[in-house]
């Protein structure tokens, strides 16, 4: 017979309680996404809601985004309040698998970016394609393209992304040995390195040589090394959250994924960097010109 007498768990699975913020992100992205479309498109929904949109410009996705991140402060409190409680090691198992397959992920759609910039690169002339032949003069970077320099600001960043690489393994041992006030230092330092990479690319780009829309390399130079960099932002704001919960001394040996998901994460931005300063900052450049600062 069963023993009634026993209310614990009978598993060690996480059964997520029913939540409103699946819904509410949902209903937040949609506002941005109808946001965005009135903002490229201000006749979308007539000429009476038209005068409106162009009043307020671009302003009009703030709703959108107001809503979004609303919904993740309050979803990720609600994941964080659950990983202190529930995540037992099956959990974490599962949630370390669900990573694995995010940067996955985050591979491909990089790649699609690499081969965008190679297939453009490796035949700038070729006679499949006249018209890019015609558009890049025949050359790879195209013709009157002054490039930025490999070896100024982007090594600098990549110095900068190396370092901040050790700072967050530092800090992960420290956690493994349970020396909370090094795991701080370490998480601090590795904060504040990408908070300079990110500065030092938004004064990159603001100095920039070439627009996003000049031609080919310029594409795919902005997209690449742009959406890196919206990833170094992401990994910043990850670490920032860990920061903070390690010094309120959340995180143990035996429970820290969320500083280990961050931390892996920040791993493959630095790998990321690595291919595009090779490929793109320094092989991409070819032998155009430098441009003068």
């Amino acid at each position: 017979m069963a023993d009634n007498t026993h209310h614990g768990p009978n598993h060690p699975y996480h059964l997520v309680d029913p939540s409103p913020w699946p819904a509410l992100g949902s209903l937040a992205a949609f506002v941005l996404a109808i946001g965005a479309g009135l903002g490229m498109h201000p006749d979308m929904f007539g000429k009476g809601v038209e005068s409106i949109v162009k009043a307020v410009n671009w302003w009009v996705v703030v709703p959108g985004f107001l809503m979004i991140f609303a919904v993740m402060y309050w979803w990720w409190s609600d994941v964080i309040v659950e990983s202190r409680k529930y995540h037992t090691a099956v959990v974490q198992l599962g949630l370390r698998y669900g990573m694995i397959l995010f940067i996955a992920s985050e591979v491909l759609f990089f790649a699609a970016f690499f081969w965008a910039f190679f297939d453009s690169a490796l035949f700038p002339a070729s006679p499949e394609m006249p018209m890019r032949a015609e558009a890049n003069g025949g050359m790879w970077p195209p013709k009157g393209v002054h490039v930025i320099a490999p070896f100024d600001l982007p090594f600098m960043n990549t110095l900068i992304l190396l370092l901040s690489g050790t700072t967050v393994t530092w800090a992960h041992h420290s956690i493994l040995e349970g020396k909370n006030r090094d795991a701080v230092r370490g998480l601090l330092l590795t904060v504040v390195l990408g908070a300079c990479f990110t500065a030092i690319q938004l004064y990159e780009y603001a100095h920039a040589p070439f627009g996003f829309r000049d031609n080919i390399y310029t594409s795919t130079f902005f997209l690449a090394t742009g959406f890196h960099g919206f990833h170094v932002f992401v990994g910043t704001t990850f670490l920032l959250v860990c920061l903070f919960r390690a010094m309120k001394g959340q995180f143990t040996p035996r429970q820290h994924f969320g500083f280990e998901a961050a931390a892996w994460y920040w791993h493959f931005v630095d790998v990321v960097w690595i291919f595009l300063f090779f490929c793109i900052y320094w092989w991409g450049a070819g032998n155009a010109p430098i441009a003068l600062h």
